[in-house]
């Protein structure tokens, strides 16, 4: 499992769907696993937003977050009203990330953490993991080799070791995954 992570230390953890209500509430999309303990009052958050908008790169805070017919609706200190709410339409929520906080998951990486390591085939590096793409069935992690790019799934049978103090993870991928396959026609 990866967590998507951009900036360096910095996690997305949601974006504001759209104003609810007439008293500041927002609908959010989320990117945490743990949106009730994300989501606590007194917690603070960087907004992405435009930089023409007046929440470029500004704090918010949380007031109060609940959920609504099962979609999270957060409340954010200073946000009054609906016309202020909707101000933050689109905006996305950073938090600030600590490498050496520990995931409840032993197998879990952030892309951050995974971008730039060496993948190592057989004992040999072959490329480096260039960005994670997060698909439905599972992950991939896009390696860059020369000037093309692999996609790894990134699931345990191809990606058995994730060595992020060592700058490595060791892959054991099928045969044409990496090479062009013969063709049996010859």
């Amino acid at each position: 499992m990866v967590a998507a992570a951009s900036p360096k230390n910095q996690l997305r953890v949601g974006r504001v769907l759209k104003a609810h209500g007439l008293k500041g509430a927002l609908k959010l999309e989320l990117y945490t696993d743990d949106p009730d303990g994300r989501f606590v009052p007194g917690a603070s958050f960087t907004l992405q937003a435009p930089e023409q908008s007046r929440w470029h790169r500004q704090t918010v805070t949380v007031r109060e977050f609940r959920w609504m017919n099962a979609s999270p609706v957060i409340f954010f200190e200073g946000i009054e009203d609906r016309t202020e709410a909707e101000t933050l339409v689109k905006a996305i929520l950073w938090v600030d990330h600590q490498d050496d906080q520990a995931s409840a998951e032993p197998d879990a990486w952030y892309d951050h953490q995974l971008i730039g390591l060496d993948v190592v085939r057989d004992g040999t590096a072959v490329g480096s993991i260039a960005r994670v793409e997060h698909m439905p069935a599972q992950d991939l992690l896009i390696v860059k080799i020369g000037e093309r790019e692999v996609m790894v799934p990134f699931v345990s049978a191809i990606v058995p070791e994730v060595d992020p103090a060592g700058g490595r993870v060791v892959i054991t991928p099928p045969a044409g995954l990496f090479e062009e396959l013969a063709d049996d026609d010859q």
